[in-house]
């Protein structure tokens, strides 16, 4: 297997840390509302995004210079229409005041990409779960008011398990991107990311075995 092969396995699996890792089963993705349609087609290769620190931020609506404004300064509320991504396949949306006060107006996303497109694979506001069952919201809600629901390192939410390092080397493998050959840093990284994804998989609890079916009566 070639080092880009090795990655793209890696990021299929390891990806959605960038969350939170618990959480209760996947619930069925919503619909958005056609005054403001969100659909494949609005996703893209992370490194086209515009870089900002340690992430990637991106406005459907145009807005983009009011989102890295927002982004740069660190707090405030995101203007409609921002785009957030740490890693290829999680995204957070803003959407239009009112949207979803729970969650501050924040759509998040989880999405299945390839060479040739991105899908989405479920979306929605409190119930949306990573692909390790881990809960979008339950993280982000943990965030202060200052952050606009946002995670970072000193905002309140949980701390995930994996380096910059690690979600450097995921942006710079989405395979939506012309990428160069990926570096020695960035296998190294992508391979110790790989060992705690496949630590962490053992660790999980077995699912207990179904009961046997009852005899049929006579």
């Amino acid at each position: 297997m070639t080092i880009q092969s090795a990655a793209r396995a890696t990021l299929k699996a390891a990806v959605a840390f960038a969350v939170l890792f618990v959480g209760p089963a996947m619930a069925a993705p919503h619909a958005a509302p056609a005054s403001s349609p969100i659909s494949d087609s609005s996703f893209k290769c992370i490194t086209d995004m515009t870089h900002v620190r340690h992430f990637y931020v991106d406005n459907l609506a145009g807005n983009l210079a009011g989102t890295v404004k927002t982004a740069q300064a660190g707090t405030g509320e995101y203007p409609v229409g921002s785009v957030l991504q740490l890693v290829p396949n999680e995204v957070m949306v803003k959407r239009e005041k009112g949207f979803n006060a729970a969650t501050h107006d924040w759509e998040f996303f989880d999405l299945n990409i390839s060479p040739a497109s991105s899908t989405i694979r479920v979306r929605g506001f409190q119930d949306v779960n990573n692909r390790f069952g881990g809960n979008c919201f339950s993280c982000h809600v943990k965030a202060r008011a200052e952050f606009d629901l946002v995670c970072d390192n000193s905002h309140g939410c949980d701390p995930v398990p994996f380096t910059r390092a690690m979600s450097g080397a995921l942006q710079r493998t989405d395979p939506r991107c012309k990428n160069p050959p990926v570096s020695a840093e960035d296998a190294a990284a992508l391979g110790q990311l790989g060992a705690i994804v496949k630590a962490l998989g053992a660790a999980k609890p077995a699912a207990p075995a179904a009961e046997p079916a009852s005899a049929p009566k006579p």
